[in-house]
Order: C-alpha cells, then structure tokens, then sequence
C-alpha cells in the first residue's frame, strides 16, 4: 500500500513525567483528556449526534456536487453532470450512488471565506474566526468540536463524547487545526487512528478487558500520593478529569463494543467499503448509536485494503498539477466517498437515525474552476472563494441546493453564506444555546462560542 509521508505536528502542554504525576499513565495510559459528563444523564434516542466528514486539502466543487457543463474547457474538466433523484439537482458522473441519494441530503454551494493556505482555511472552518496567521494549523480559538464538547460533555457512561477517527500518523490535535486553545486539554477528543478496514485495526488507549477492581483500587492509592504542582493541575482543568474518564472506560464495556467492527455483518461492511474511507464511516454509525455526540472522521488518505494506488493519486484532496493528475486522482478517490457516505446516509435513515444525527461533509475550501497545467499534468489549486457542503439528516429539510455560483464557479452568487452560517445550524441542531455564551481566553477576555453566523433558513 502507497503511504504519504506524514509530517506530525506537536501539540503543546505538559510532558509525559506531568502526565504520570496526574495519574493518566497510572491509569493504564488511557491517553484521556476529556471534560466530565453531565451526572446521572444518559444518552437517549432523542440525544442529538454530529458526524462531521473532513476531506483535507479542500475537494474541488467544480468536479462533484456544483458542476458547470457549459463553461469553457479549461473550467468544466473531464467529467459530466447526472441528474439524481431529486428534478433539477445534478452531481458528478462518479458519483452515482450520491445521484440515487439526492432526496436525502442537500448541498449548500454558496459558501465562501478569505483563507487559500491549508493552515489559514483550516483555522477559519475549524474555530469561526479569521486566524491571526493566515498560515499554519496551531489555533488561536478552540476548534467547533472541544467547544460543542464543553457544553455538552459526555452523555453516555463509557462512551467518549467527543472522538477524532483519523489515519495514523495524522493524530496529533494540530495537524487539522482541533486544538482547544484557552479552553485546555481537557475538550481535546478521543482518538481513534489507524485503516479500520485491516484485520490488525486496534483502538490505541481502549483494553481488550475490564480491569479488575482490585487492581483499580491499588492504582487509586498510588495517585494517591502522586502530587502535582499547581500550575500544571491548573492547566489540565484537574486531575479528576483524567481519572474521572479514564475510570469509565475501564470499567465499561461500551466504548470497546462501538469500536468493534466484527459485530458488524460482512453484508454490512462490504457495503460501506473495504476501505480506509468506508470502515471509518462505519466507525462513527456505531459511535454515535452508542452515544457519542460529535465525531469528526477525516477521509484523507484513498486507501483500498489489498491495492495500490495507480500512477499520480495523492494522499489527501489537495490536487494540485504537481500533487496529482487531477482528473485520475478522482477516478480513483470518489467512488470510495461515493460509497461510503452514501452508505452512511442510508444507514443513518434506515435505522432511524437521521432526525438525531446530522452529517456534514465538507472540506477547508473549494479549488480554482480554471485549470492548472503542469507538464501537461492538470490540477486545480486552492479557492475558499467557493465551496460545496453536503449535508443529510439532522431533522433538517433534504433534496434542496441552497445558494449558487457564478457561470464558472468562481463566486457565490446567490445567498452568499459563511462557514459560520454552517455552525450556527449544526449549534441549533445539537441544542447548544450559543448566542449568550462565552469563554474567557487567555487574557481573561470573554470569547464568544460563535462569532457570527446564522442558521440556514432553507434547511430549517
């Protein structure tokens, strides 16, 4: 199997020796770092879940879901529109099971914002706010995730509420910008890294067994004694956290069941995908049926379980002429997210899921409708001027596009919307009450949870 060669981005905080001093490591090395749930609550049916689909590096909407058939050549690219299921939408020709869906999702074309380098758009999307640099993915704000999970916290005993399901080597909290900022390790999620469609697939930091009570009851006396300074137990927002959760997970068996893809049928998981991308889709079904409230799942890498990628695929949706033959690339890349989201969707639907759980699927950005050649190698480079955003569920209104771009794609044209607008709607959707809430930063000034923005109107 092709691999990328990853570049891991530290995460600032305390070393490992403060980590054993907090008991985390004594803990059996859960590697938790998560806000308590709220007391004697229990996620129920009516529990609304977030899955957000990250695909880096920013797919060009152009070639999926906002095609312009009757642009120039050098716009309009290889592929050809299809009609779907609902009258007047149309998706890529590679995405045919998306066009067999349309009555179960809506596209939003018209979203747009200022930031064309990775670090600077992955900064805007993942916080609400202009980056202080427009480079780079360490934040300024916490990420949408750390401050949904700060409200809301974990909901079902043993379940992280908050979870990243990633490729390995792409785990650090900084490499797509879900770093908490001033609102600590503690709203960090639980990682979960790796190709869930290998048979060697393990969830780092989660045991195989239930650890006995006695052994507990040993390892609770050591901490016991282990102090810590004050500046770092400050920092963590307490050891209790780390106890706290890591105790649940020890002693239950439901986080281990919901990553456990065997309890899955073969029907079922061949219908996702045996693929990176497919398997990760299923991971976050089964999390959010067990209780989690926000997994955000990254489809990065287009990795198929016993293949190769052919000849200039790359390994995230960054298609740049020098990265990748565009148009091949895509050959290759979406029918795995063709597969795998739409499976999801009917998953989310016929189970029964879709008015509690609302799926977003989207990039940092969009890419240049003009074409990029080198050495007759085509690609398209970055464009936060547009952007296409897929959602399905959630209770809201499906089968719609809201908004439009320009005869090229190059703007948003009608009902111009920001990555905030987005946000809003997903608060609305989880219940979090964010027009009064704020969080003090650094410097003890209190920062608004959002900004700006305001629910979709159409998809209420």
């Amino acid at each position: 199997m092709q691999k990328p060669a990853f570049v891991g981005r530290s995460c600032s905080g305390p070393d490992r020796r403060s980590l054993l001093r907090l008991g985390s490591l004594a803990l059996a090395g859960t590697g938790l770092t998560r806000l308590p749930g709220r007391a004697g609550t229990v996620a129920t049916s009516e529990e609304p879940s977030v899955i957000f689909v990250w695909l880096p590096g920013g797919p060009a909407h152009i070639d999926t879901f906002d095609m312009k058939p009757d642009a120039p050549a050098e716009y309009r690219g290889a592929f050809k529109p299809i009609r779907t299921t609902v009258p007047g939408i149309e998706v890529c020709e590679l995405l045919p099971q998306h066009a067999a869906r349309a009555h179960r999702f809506s596209l939003i074309r018209s979203i747009s914002h200022k930031f064309a380098d990775h670090g600077g758009g992955h900064k805007k999307f993942m916080t609400g706010r202009d980056p202080r640099e427009p480079t780079g993915f360490v934040n300024d704000h916490p990420a949408m995730g750390s401050m949904v999970y700060k409200e809301i916290g974990d909901t079902t005993p043993g379940v992280p509420g908050y979870t990243l399901l990633t490729d390995g080597g792409r785990q650090q909290i900084d490499t797509f910008s879900l770093g908490s900022s001033y609102l600590g390790m503690a709203t960090h999620p639980f990682v979960a890294y790796g190709d869930p469609s290998r048979q060697d697939f393990k969830v780092p930091n989660l045991g195989t067994r239930v650890v006995k009570p006695a052994t507990l009851a040993e390892r609770l006396d050591l901490l016991g004694g282990i102090g810590g300074d004050p500046a770092t137990l400050a920092r963590l927002n307490g050891p209790e956290v780390f106890r706290d959760r890591a105790m649940e997970l020890l002693n239950s068996t439901r986080a281990r069941d919901a990553f456990d893809l065997t309890r899955e049928t073969e029907k079922t998981r061949a219908r996702y995908g045996w693929h990176a991308y497919g398997q990760r889709a299923l991971l976050a079904r089964r999390l959010v049926e067990a209780g989690a409230r926000f997994v955000t799942l990254t489809m990065e890498s287009p990795n198929v379980l016993g293949r190769e990628w052919p000849k200039d695929v790359t390994y995230n949706w960054d298609s740049h002429a020098v990265n990748c033959h565009i148009f091949d690339d895509s050959r290759w890349r979406f029918p795995l997210l063709d597969q795998a989201v739409s499976a999801l969707i009917d998953d989310l639907y016929d189970r029964g899921l879709n008015r509690r759980v609302l799926l977003v699927v989207t990039g940092e950005f969009g890419r240049t409708p003009k074409l990029e050649q080198v050495n007759g190698r085509p690609g398209r480079d970055h464009w936060p001027q547009a952007m296409s955003v897929l959602v399905s569920g959630g209770g809201l209104k499906m089968g719609q596009v809201v908004g439009s771009t320009t005869s090229r794609g190059e703007v948003p044209k009608d009902r111009p919307l920001v990555p905030n607008d987005l946000w809003a709607t997903v608060l609305r959707h989880l219940k979090v009450d964010y027009a009064d809430k704020a969080y003090l930063d650094h410097t003890g000034r209190p920062m608004p949870l959002l900004p700006d923005g305001k629910p979709i109107s159409e998809l209420i």
